[in-house]
């Protein structure tokens, strides 16, 4: 497991809540969802105020999101992840690439 730590400004986190809530990923449940195997498994940890939901699941790509017993879940699930991982490196990226003078 990889772990980083980093600090962002509350505008930031105020966009990850909004990206999370407009998502809705937290109506959604886990239970049909391909079970995670020993050798690979994804998982999706939320935690807003009191409010902490965890999902985990197989190892997934784009196509395998329609095969489990209910789809439109673990559909929601992926590209909520790919969006997160989308903005998260654009920001390490625009760290790392402009610099102040």
């Amino acid at each position: 497991m990889l772990r980083k730590e980093a600090y962002v400004h509350k505008n930031v986190m105020e966009e990850l809540k909004r990206i999370i809530d407009e998502n809705e990923i937290t109506k959604e449940d886990d239970a049909l969802w391909p079970p995670p195997d020993p050798v690979s498994q994804q998982e999706l940890e939320i935690t807003i105020g009191d409010e902490h939901i965890s999902f985990t699941t197989s190892k997934i790509g784009s196509l395998d999101v329609n095969q489990p017993k209910n789809p439109e879940s673990l559909r929601v699930s992926y590209y909520l992840a790919q969006d997160l991982k989308c903005l998260v490196f654009s920001l390490i990226a625009i760290d790392f690439k402009i610099k102040p003078t």
